[in-house]
């Protein structure tokens, strides 16, 4: 096939996948891309399907408005749709609640996960450079608890804690989310039972691994300042900022002395194995690695970048007061999008309502980040809140599918907050 045909079939896919998108409405969340990648992504995950009133995209674009709505019920989205639908000169459907329920159990899972992940990886990766911490990807790492409804199905995957006697409790989930400091999009998550081997917030960790690529510094709290989470990315060639753990005493006279409270010191590895670990993995970590300490204004800050001359004590306090970002966005995904508590009675479809909020934040923030570009700020100068709001008023007056022509009259409507 020449290489004239080959593009013309390109072309003919892309325009096809775009005219299915604007048929089903899905168009609406995915133009806020400067590229058919998303649509693309979609097309490949789409399952075979009948054409229904409720196809797969129109079902994922419903799922979506739900997450971004402070009203959040089927009721209210299946509302909508029959709304633009009598708007738009088609037929008037019927308002029950059932069908849509139906196709959104339907709606895979792994197309919604892989669309969550694209788009969060897609604006990490297009960052600006002057957006980024001298030059480097920085990823936030915190974990947080959400609920979900009292359910058999619910309470036999995801228990209520131990703490709570039993039937005065809610089935509790613990997230873990990998979030680009520059964006504040979601790289990646897991969602795991509250309780439990495996679950705790470095376990959902250890199942992120591939979030991390060389040459990025992971920034945390201290819950998070642990010998093999360091090891694990000093060997993927990730550099780390952590707070130091409370239960790990610092003393300055030891070590390499760097100047005033700062210094080099080797850390020994733990005697004993952790219950996730084999023998061979244990085995295979260093008996002892080095990091640097350093007293700051914050409290004492653990990192793996142990020039003093390329990167100071302030640069390094800077930089740890910058992790509090990633208590806003988890607030945000939580409280302003309405995920601290899901809505679903069963633990498949409550994972599916959790990398559906993911995706409409993700999507956000991509609006958000033209934004930023179109103003030339940075994209946390942005209100999240504000641009939400503005995005669903956007929606309701149908000028969500022509961002084209009034594009930038909609990032004009998302002003920088004052700082």
């Amino acid at each position: 096939m020449s290489d004239r045909r080959a593009r013309f079939e390109s072309q003919q896919h892309r325009k096809s996948i775009g005219k299915r998108a604007r048929q089903t409405d899905a168009v609406e969340f995915f133009n806020v891309l400067t590229g058919p990648e998303l649509l693309e992504l979609t097309d490949a995950h789409m399952p075979e399907h009948r054409e229904r009133l409720y196809s797969p995209t129109v079902t994922l674009s419903m799922f979506m408005r739900q997450a971004l709505n402070e009203d959040g019920s089927c009721q209210k989205v299946v509302n909508g749709w029959a709304a633009q639908r009598v708007a738009e000169g088609l037929s008037a459907n019927s308002i029950g609640t059932g069908s849509y329920c139906k196709a959104r159990q339907r709606l895979p899972i792994e197309m919604v996960m892989a669309l969550a992940r694209a788009s969060g990886q897609m604006l990490s990766t297009q960052t600006p450079g002057a957006w980024l911490w001298r030059g480097r990807k920085v990823k936030l790492v915190d974990g947080s608890g959400i609920s979900m409804p009292d359910t058999p199905e619910n309470q036999a995957c995801y228990p209520q804690p131990s703490s709570q006697a039993e039937g005065v409790g809610f089935p509790l989930a613990r997230i873990v989310a990998v979030i680009c400091l520059s964006t504040g999009a979601v790289w990646d998550a897991a969602l795991g039972a509250f309780e439990g081997k495996g679950n705790s917030e470095l376990g959902l960790l250890r199942s992120l691994g591939a979030a991390f690529s060389a040459g990025e510094v992971m920034l945390a709290d201290a819950f998070y300042c642990n010998f093999f989470v360091i090891a694990t990315l000093q060997a993927a060639g990730v550099d780390v900022v952590f707070k130091q753990n409370g239960s790990r005493n610092t003393d300055f006279r030891r070590g390499q002395q760097l100047g005033p409270r700062d210094h080099l010191v080797c850390w020994s590895k733990p005697r004993s194995r952790p219950d996730w670990m084999t023998p061979e993995q244990f085995a295979a970590f260093p008996e002892q690695l080095t990091v640097r300490e350093v007293k700051v204004d914050r409290g004492v800050i653990v990192t793996t970048m142990l020039d003093d001359g390329q990167v100071g004590r302030g640069e390094l306090d800077e930089l740890y007061g910058l992790r509090w970002h990633v208590e806003l966005d988890l607030r945000n995904i939580k409280t302003t999008l309405g995920m601290d508590v899901l809505s679903c009675q069963t633990p498949q479809m409550n994972e599916k309502e959790f990398w559906v909020h993911l995706l409409a934040y993700n999507l956000i923030r991509l609006l958000m980040a033209q934004a930023a570009v179109s103003a030339g700020v940075n994209p946390r100068q942005l209100s999240f809140k504000h641009t939400v709001q503005t995005w669903t008023e956007w929606v309701a007056r149908g000028l969500s599918t022509q961002l084209t022509r009034y594009g930038s009259a909609l990032f004009r409507l998302i002003p920088p907050v004052p700082m």
